[in-house]
């Protein structure tokens, strides 16, 4: 499991490098159910890796 949560940690980078992005946007792009991208997204920013906020009830991330 924890490599799983790993690789798709590595999707979710590679797709934050064109940029930020709203989560929906993001999980459409990375293809991954709502508890495979909320893992990755804990494991990139528990690592400090990514620069969150919130707009209007909408979540965007990039890359630190």
């Amino acid at each position: 499991m924890i490599e799983k949560i790993g690789s798709n940690a590595g999707a979710v980078w590679n797709t934050l490098n064109t940029g930020e992005m709203e989560i929906k946007e993001l999980k459409k792009r990375v293809k991954l159910n709502d508890k495979e991208l909320w893992a990755a997204i804990g494991w990139l920013a528990r690592e400090d890796k990514l620069a969150i906020r919130e707009q209007e009830k909408e979540i965007f991330l990039s890359l630190k």
